[in-house]
């Protein structure tokens, strides 16, 4: 609590970081994205997305590294910072296989994840990245290790475009020297709208290696080209009906209080998950979504 009291206090966290804040969510997230994609699309710009996808972000965290964050970049010191020296440090893991036990190991990288901290010091340890996509000019939205970078690019600037790659070139050199591995050949990339700038984009994208999908997945939510998300919405509709058919099997064995709860677990939590996003689609998609 006094540690989150002094992070916002002083403004400190990342502002497009949404991952385990309070009033924030993975629907924020994407609501912030998809809005400033809209707006890009009104103003007749094309958008390019690129989902960055890292490998086991959190357990390749150096705590060198994270003690460095926590002094130069949150401001502890002395028996603060001492104190989470000490919540790192002397840990250690086995691997047990039936009656078998690997020897035991220091544990030297990573946040002890299924805790309070852990999140929040991965938080933490990721503060300069949005500091280096800033700098290029590139908007981004973060949520933990899940982050979102999208580039508005105008009719009569189509050489924007190289802005983004310096900045993933920096990014992936910056990650390379915090121990982070970004999986450039899994990155998703979107390219919204449609300027006559779009099959350019495309195919220089795709020179760059950076291929082009018509719809990507970012944070449980399928978006599309067009931004309609009728492919989310048809996905989560069959989820829902194939569902019902498997409770509809087992009710006569079960009470109505007990329905109700896998109703509700497996049906209204998928159709409810992100539903802002659905806000002001046509009439022909809401009725689907009724």
């Amino acid at each position: 609590m006094q540690l989150n009291e002094h992070l916002n206090k002083h403004a400190i966290l990342d502002k497009f970081q949404s991952g385990f804040r309070t009033n924030h969510s993975t629907e924020t997230a994407l609501v912030k994205v998809v809005n400033d994609l809209r707006v890009n699309a009104d103003r007749g710009h094309l958008s390019v997305l690129i989902l960055l996808d890292l490998s086991a972000a959190f357990d390749t965290i150096d705590h060198n590294i994270l003690k460095n964050r926590l002094s130069q970049w949150v401001g502890l010191s002395g028996s603060v910072l001492n104190w989470f020296e000490s919540y790192l440090a002397g840990r250690k893991f086995f691997v047990s296989c039936g009656n078998y036990n690997s020897k035991t190991h220091d544990i030297l990288y990573g946040v002890p994840q299924g805790s309070i901290l852990g999140p929040l010091l991965f938080s933490i340890y990721m503060l300069p990245l949005g500091q280096i996509i800033s700098g290029h000019n590139v908007s981004y939205h973060s949520y933990a290790d899940d982050t979102q970078l999208y580039l508005s690019i105008a009719p009569d600037d189509p050489k924007s475009l190289d802005s983004l790659t310096q900045c993933l070139t920096c990014i992936s050199e910056w990650m390379n020297s915090n121990f982070l591995k970004l999986n450039k050949g899994k990155n998703e990339i979107l390219v919204i709208g449609n300027n006559g700038y779009n099959e350019a984009i495309r195919n220089k994208l795709d020179a760059l290696g950076l291929k082009v999908k018509s719809e990507v997945k970012s944070l449980g939510v399928t978006v599309d080209c067009n931004l309609n998300f009728k492919s989310h919405i048809n996905k989560i509709t069959r989820t829902a009906f194939f569902h019902l058919r498997n409770i509809a099997k087992v009710r006569p064995l079960i009470s109505s209080k007990d329905a109700e709860k896998l109703v509700h677990a497996f049906v209204f939590s998928r159709l409810d998950y992100c539903n802002a996003l659905l806000s002001g689609l046509p009439k022909k998609t809401s009725i689907v979504c009724n």
